[in-house]
């Protein structure tokens, strides 16, 4: 398949397209004083000769599973095979097991490494993931991925990758590896056309930070008659708070133009047949080489579904029950998770609906309406953590799903 063959053909004749599993393999395996020609617009002609040099790549994403699922499954496929890469996987310790477990079957072939994130006023002791946190732990346990930089300094002196895949979330990466002649690729978990609306540089003409209204009109130079040219003004709202700093930290907008500025090219999981012209205005916009993975649709997945969620599946028959999940950094606010779950009471339907709620004490009671246990009791279950979600998904009483339409839950279902 192509995604092989360009792992094994010599650079310079290489032909590359944005069609295939991956170019981004190609351009690990590709001599790196050719990489800075490549593009996923480049095309050329010829047969080269096999490369024979494994690569070794370092896989470092943010500490939110739906970003955690897609390096796992792009870990997997460069493992497995004739594709000749060595992975190792850093995550904060209390993920390790989970990690592995997604890893499957290609766990053995991949170095999972624990960092340990340091105690930050606030954030809970022994907290590794957002699935574990409200809102406000999420922007604390930032800062806390923020404070291992001498960690994964000292790891990546050591291990001398040739290259680091790294998430939004840490950019200082960059700054770390090249020095050390490591190649810093920024993997964006999000849709190219997310991307395009919010991260680019034409969202901040001069520096200037976007209002709400402004967020309701697409960039200069968006994709012409895209769906997203304009957004009422309560999604625009929420997009606000991607360019607001928290705890004296860089907002996200800053985090992601920090990763383009660094990176030497950012890897999509996404293709030119399904985002090309969100792709092309990144391109344009960011000025560095697009690198195309595909959709990472995740491998069937191993193992058995727990028993207690087999056991209560099992219970109602087929395509009966809906599975409502918003993803590991959705926050719902009380009125809206409220809205949400009396309307699965009212299909009269058994449900699962798997939410992140406050946390602490004194959020015991916003997090479902009252008597809602009650009337739901034997048909409705609500969740906080996480979920075998792709198990749960293909069992057969499942029939419908219910999603915050993030891109890894679209493909996903």
């Amino acid at each position: 398949m192509w995604f092989r063959r360009c792992v094994r053909w010599g650079w310079p004749t290489i032909t590359v397209t944005s069609i295939g599993e991956s170019n981004f393999a190609c351009y690990i395996a590709c001599p790196r004083r050719k990489r800075n020609s490549y593009s996923h617009t480049m095309s050329g002609g010829g047969n080269g000769s096999a490369a024979a040099v494994a690569s070794h790549i370092v896989m470092f994403p943010w500490l939110a599973f739906g970003h955690i699922s897609p390096f796992a499954q792009l870990t997997r496929r460069l493992v497995s095979g004739d594709g000749g890469f060595r992975v190792t996987f850093l995550t904060a310790a209390g993920n390790v097991p989970r990690v592995e477990a997604m890893l499957a079957e290609a766990a053995a072939a991949v170095t999972v490494l624990p960092l340990d994130l340091p105690a930050v006023p606030g954030l809970p002791p022994g907290a590794a993931s957002t699935a574990e946190l409200s809102a406000d732990g999420a922007e604390l346990l930032k800062v806390a991925l923020d404070g291992t930089r001498p960690q994964v300094a000292a790891l990546l002196a050591e291990l001398r990758p040739d290259a680091v895949v790294f998430d939004f979330a840490v950019p200082w990466v960059c700054g770390v590896a090249e020095p050390l002649g490591v190649t810093p690729l920024f993997l964006n978990v999000y849709s190219a056309a997310t991307l395009a609306f919010v991260a680019v540089p034409a969202r901040c003409p001069g520096g200037r930070r976007p209002s709400a209204r402004d967020l309701m009109a697409a960039p200069p130079g968006f994709p012409p008659g895209s769906a997203l040219a304009a957004l009422p003004a309560y999604q625009a709202a929420d997009l606000s708070y991607a360019f607001e700093g928290f705890y004296g930290m860089p907002s996200v907008y800053d985090r992601f133009a920090a990763c383009f500025e660094g990176c030497a090219a950012v890897v999509m999981k996404t293709s030119a047949e399904m985002e090309g012209p969100y792709i092309d205005y990144l391109s344009a916009q960011i000025g560095k080489p697009m690198l195309l993975a595909g959709p990472v649709v995740p491998e069937p997945p191993e193992g058995e579904l727990e028993e207690r969620w087999a056991s209560w599946l099992s219970s109602f028959p087929e395509n009966a029950v809906v599975f409502a999940s918003f993803g590991s950094e959705t926050f719902l606010p009380a009125a809206a998770a409220t809205e949400l779950l009396l309307g699965l009471e009212a299909t009269n339907r058994p449900f699962v609906a798997v939410l992140n709620f406050p946390k602490g004490a004194d959020a015991d009671a916003a997090r479902v309406p009252p008597g809602f246990e009650e009337r739901v009791k034997g048909r409705g279950v609500v969740h906080m953590g996480w979920v075998q979600q792709q198990h749960i998904l293909r069992h057969p009483s499942v029939g419908c799903y219910l999603n915050h339409a993030g891109f890894g839950s679209v493909v996903k279902g």
